[in-house]
């Protein structure tokens, strides 16, 4: 018996037999369909530059919003974090308000001060943390220009220096 099953059975036992209708729809059935790699690939690219692309696929495919491409050697990315190093802030504000998860690079390219400084004094050692691709936090508050520069300078004086150290 596999876990849906189990938990399918336990539910409807507890309920009584009356409640055996709501367990019985497809979704319960059957897994859904796998995102294909490729789409998911195609959407991590469109989040790097090209806003249309974005919204149309999310149309046809809605949790494309919470996928990631694996692009080999531990280095996964989401649409919203391609368009956080590349400070893409139009992209990125509408991936967040479709509901994508946000984290600290995206904000920090966002010029997000109040939340980003907050998290970094709570976690110092956050400070040299590493995006998509390597990207470190001071790549993104560079790439935010005007809106992210107080974040800049906060980075530049706790320490950080490079603007780009890859993984790889």
């Amino acid at each position: 018996m596999d876990r849906k099953l189990f938990i399918k059975t336990g539910i409807t036992a507890s309920l009584g037999l009356s409640a055996l209708p709501i367990f019985t729809n497809a979704r319960w059935q059957t897994d859904p369909e796998p995102l294909k790699t490729a789409t998911v690939k195609e959407f991590v690219v469109a989040g790097h530059k090209d806003l249309n692309k974005v919204k149309e696929m999310l149309t046809d495919h809605p949790n494309l919003i919470y996928s990631r491409y694996d692009w080999g050697n531990g280095d996964f990315e989401e649409a919203i974090e391609g368009a956080g190093h590349l400070g893409n802030k139009e992209i990125a504000r509408y991936l967040i308000a479709q509901g994508a998860r946000v984290n600290l690079m995206v904000l920090t390219m966002l010029g997000k001060t109040d939340l980003v400084k907050p998290v970094l004094e709570e976690y110092p050692e956050l400070l040299f943390s590493k995006g998509a691709h390597g990207f470190t936090l001071l790549h993104h508050a560079k790439v935010g220009g005007e809106e992210a520069k107080e974040l800049y300078a906060y980075l530049t004086e706790r320490g950080l220096t490079k603007t780009n150290i890859k993984i790889r």
